[in-house]
């Protein structure tokens, strides 16, 4: 198996209430010169958790931090104007702390952190800023929010 340093999450980038799948996932990334799908999960508005990439497999999520990283990804992320926002359902929610419960279960030592996170720290003061974001994904504070997982 990977060591596992990062288990990090996303959001698709695409407007509360749009239907999209893994299938969808996959072929963007496609798209975009991937093998497949970069995420090892993916979890629906419904809570519904759904593979990607095989865990085993380095995963396409992080430049520079895939072969160490586990990439989960909540479908949402956008208002209906197409702006950056936590659109996370309680389904979602619920679903991403069983999923990060069972993965620190495996990889307990893995910092659970937000793709955002990985922005540079511009000013060098140590900490990330919202104005440092290289992208706003996951459209809250993950770091923070698991912390205590």
């Amino acid at each position: 198996m990977r060591k596992i340093t990062d288990i990090v999450l996303h959001c698709s980038a695409t407007k509360e209430g749009q239907r999209v799948t893994v299938a969808d996932i996959d072929r963007w990334h496609r798209d975009r010169g991937f093998r497949k799908i970069g995420y090892h999960y993916v979890i629906y508005p419904d809570g519904s958790i759904h593979a990607g990439r095989d865990i085993a497999e380095a995963g396409a999520h992080v430049s520079g931090h895939n072969a160490t990283s586990i990439g989960i990804c909540y479908v949402g992320g956008l208002d209906a104007a197409g702006q950056p926002k936590d659109t996370r359902t309680p389904e979602q929610k619920a679903a991403i702390v069983y999923l990060l419960e069972s993965l620190r279960e495996k990889f307990p030592a893995a910092r659970i952190c937000g793709h955002r996170d990985f922005s540079p720290d511009k000013n060098g003061n140590g900490t990330i800023e919202p104005s440092e974001y290289i992208k706003a994904c996951p459209c809250f504070d993950a770091a923070d929010e698991y912390k205590d997982l």
